[in-house]
This record gives C-alpha cells, structure tokens and sequence, in this order.
C-alpha cells in the first residue's frame, strides 16, 4: 500500500524533474533574447529555478527519497547534453516562425503556461502535505509557489511590449531585434574577452620569467591607442573605429579595459571586430 510518504517523495521528484526541465527552457529563452526588462525576468527566474531544484533535492535527501547514484548520473548527463542543445539551438528558434519579435512573444506565452502548471502543482503538494500533516514539505511548496506566482505576473507584464514590438516589425516593418545584444551573443564575447586576456597574461608571465619585457616594451602596452585618447568621450572614441587596423582595435580594447573600462566603447571595439570577421569569411 502506498504510504503518505511515498506519495509526498513521488510529488517531489515530479517538481523536481519539472524545475530542472524549466532551466533549460529558460537558458534556451535567455540565449536567444535581447538584453531588456524581459532577458532580465528570465535570468532572475532562472537563478530562482536552480535554487527551487536545490531545495526539492535537499527535501528529498532528508526523506531519504532522493534517487540513486546511477539514476543521478543519467540525470546529470541528460542536463548536460540538454543545456548544450539549449544554447546550441538558439539561432535555429530564431530563424524559424516569422520574425525574431514573434518567436519572443511565443516564448513568453509558453513560459506563462509553465508558471501556471507550476503553480498548480506547488498549490497541490501544498494541500496534499499539510492534510498528511508534513508541515516542512508545506511550507516549501507554499514558497515556491509564491515566486511561480511573482513571475507569471512579471511575464504577464511582459506580453503588451512584446505583442507592440511583433506590430512593428511585421506589419511596419520596424524590427527592434537586436542579435548582438542576445544571451548567446554575449556568452561568444564573454568567451572571446577571457580568451584574449588569457593570452594576453600568459604571454606578460612569459616575458617576466625570461626577462625580456622591457621598459620600452611596458611603455608601449600604456601608450594612449589615438591622440589624447583620454580626453575624448565614447562618442568621439567610437566615431573612429572604423578607420583603425585590426592592431589597433586590439590596442583599443587592451588600454580602455586597463584603464576606464567603458562599455560603450568594448562593445563598439567587439562589433567592428565581428563585422570585420564577417567580411573576412565570405571574402
């Protein structure tokens, strides 16, 4: 016979398996949408869906009910090759169903339906573990429900500028989209920038240990890349990246992260050098 413990366990591990099937549903969404209120709902939601699948697994654990070694380990795999498919898939969602605006819109209402499911589940785990008395379980589902609830609303908030934003670039023509400015997007410029630091520090430390970096040489990594570069303002800066080399570029983005570290002007730096790279490619 079933016992009140064996079906708690078994609502658990059914939030549980939802929680992490929603985090690679939200870093697939956050891939593929541009920075804004919305990316920043998703991103929020998605660190508050690891730390529900936490707190589901550790319920679990005090119940002795969270499964085995080997089942974990298929359970890992298959959130590992999901989570790479998630980002991997990003530019093919983008490029099917109509406009980019569209395919965020349709997002954000398949996300309004999992908050529901969610709630609905949360509100029946709730009830079904204070009727068994297990006040613990109660209050954890009573907690997770609520930010399911908080993030239906925020999505909620969301679909009027989404909707407005599909308008304009399917029936005016006006598209807002902006794929440089997506998760995915930013994931490839993070990976670049550590990259080329990487590189940069390994061959600094090469130089020191073997004593070849001289001062001329220390002078010329500090040397200002245009004329009284540290008077113009991001305007002027970016106003005349496109006639630099690629050296220069480089130079650019080494001085200002060393030095005033402005957004404005890495980004454009990161833009001239993809556009170039573009150009490189289908030359």
């Amino acid at each position: 016979m079933t016992t009140a413990e064996d079906k708690i366990a078994q609502y658990l591990q059914e939030a549980h398996a939802m929680e992490l099937a929603l985090v690679r549903t939200l870093q697939a969404h956050g891939a593929m949408t541009p920075r804004g209120s919305y990316r920043s709902a998703l991103d929020g939601h998605l660190r508050e869906t690891r730390g529900h699948a936490d707190a589901l697994e550790h319920r679990l654990r005090e119940l002795d009910r969270f499964p085995s070694l080997a089942e974990r380990g298929l359970g890992l795999a298959q959130r590992m090759a999901g989570q790479l498919l998630a980002l991997g898939m990003a530019p093919l969602h983008l490029a099917r169903g109509g406009s980019p605006e569209e395919k965020l819109l349709k997002n954000a209402k398949d996300e309004c339906a999992s908050e529901a499911q969610e709630i609905a589940t949360y509100e029946a785990l709730e009830a079904f573990a204070e009727q068994v008395g297990d006040e613990r379980t109660a209050a954890l589902a009573a907690d997770i429900r609520a930010d399911e609830e908080r993030m239906l609303s925020t999505l909620r908030e969301q679909l009027p500028a989404l909707a407005e934003a599909v308008t304009d670039a399917e029936l005016k023509g006006k598209s807002s989209f902006d794929v440089g400015r997506t998760g995915a997007a930013e994931r490839v410029r993070e990976t670049r920038r550590a990259a080329g630091d990487a590189a940069r520090h390994a061959v600094h430390d090469a130089r020191e240990a073997t004593g070849t970096l001289s001062r001329t040489q220390e002078r010329e990594e500090h040397r200002q890349p245009l004329p009284r570069y540290d008077e113009l303002t991001v305007d002027e800066v970016t106003g005349r990246l496109g006639d630099l080399t690629p050296a220069q570029l480089r130079h650019v983005a080494t001085y200002e992260r060393a030095h005033k570290d402005r957004r404005g002007i890495l980004e454009a730096v990161e833009r001239q050098q993809e556009a170039r790279d573009r150009e490189h490619a289908t030359a």
